[in-house]
């Protein structure tokens, strides 16, 4: 089993952080994967623009409100429902879920525009109207996006727009250049407004890989696979170097064996990442 993996972390206190995210033999909180669905409640509101917005919610058992808190956006794949981050059918899920429970986060599973929307503007209008509403509920010292392949994309499209309102990113087998991405065209130019060719500035603004240094205050983890033909990985793979050249807090974990996928153990280990730098930063 082949993979890859670099960093950069800003700081000595976290060379703990460097071996756990290096040698695939260090244990992880709560190691064996959750298997099955999981609850989680539905739930509307009225968006400041009168509009309503829905979402799926899991409060883990183990959350404590008296305590830390953050809030993991879990961003669903082309085609699938946002209830997708909680059927137990996905590794990255699953360990999406895990790593929440493991660090006392709740996770959101929004709609994001459509189900094919590649975070177009009106699936960012509602994000932001969902960030919104969740921050009117729990005071939150974190916010986490992430997703596995539209919603890796799209996690790094929205840490590049909103660099202030979110604190940590795991992208797992997104595209960060929508100016080079080929698949799913149709749908990314309903959701965009236009092709490449009509409306070229709107498909830079969603490219994460444009605007690497909106990441240096916020940890990434990024995983790709060699392999992957949905979504190639070249441009990501390049996003994550040059954080790292830029002095980001950056983990890349690249499979050279696999394509359009993340294993529960990688992933768990790029939120693992995330988190334990996030925590390294509270003050006690």
């Amino acid at each position: 089993m082949t993979k890859k993996t670099f960093q950069q972390i800003g700081c000595a206190a976290l060379l703990a952080l460097w071996l756990a995210a290096s040698f695939r033999s260090v244990p992880l909180p709560g190691a064996e994967p959750r298997s099955g669905a999981i609850d989680a409640a539905f739930v509307e509101f009225n968006a400041p623009d009168g509009t309503r917005k829905f979402y799926y919610e899991h409060v883990p058992e183990t959350f404590d409100p008296n305590k830390p808190a953050a809030l993991v956006i879990a961003l669903h794949g082309h085609g699938s429902e946002c209830s997708q981050a909680f059927d137990g059918v996905y590794a990255e899920f699953r360990a999406t879920n895990d790593a929440a429970a493991a660090h006392n986060a709740v996770v959101v599973s929004p709609n994001y525009g459509s189900i094919t929307s590649w975070m177009g503007p009106q699936g960012e209008n509602d994000l932001l109207a969902i960030l919104e509403e969740q921050r009117s509920k729990r005071n939150y010292d974190h916010v986490v996006i992430s997703g596995g392949s539209m919603g890796g994309s799209s996690s790094l499209t929205f840490a590049a727009l909103h660099p202030d309102l979110v604190d940590g990113v795991v992208s797992m087998n997104g595209t960060a250049n929508h100016l080079e991405y080929e698949n799913f065209q149709d749908a990314i130019a309903e959701s965009f407004g236009g092709s490449k060719s009509e409306v070229p500035l709107e498909y830079k603004k969603r490219s994460g890989e444009y605007y690497p240094e909106r990441f240096l205050n916020n940890p990434t983890a990024i995983t790709l696979g060699t392999l992957d033909t949905v979504v190639p990985p070249d441009s990501a793979r390049r996003l994550a170097q040059t954080i790292q050249k830029i002095g980001g807090t950056v983990l890349l974990i690249e499979r050279a064996d696999i394509g359009h996928s993340t294993p529960y153990d990688e992933a768990r280990q790029a939120f693992e990442f995330v988190f334990q730098a996030l925590e390294s930063q509270r003050v006690p």
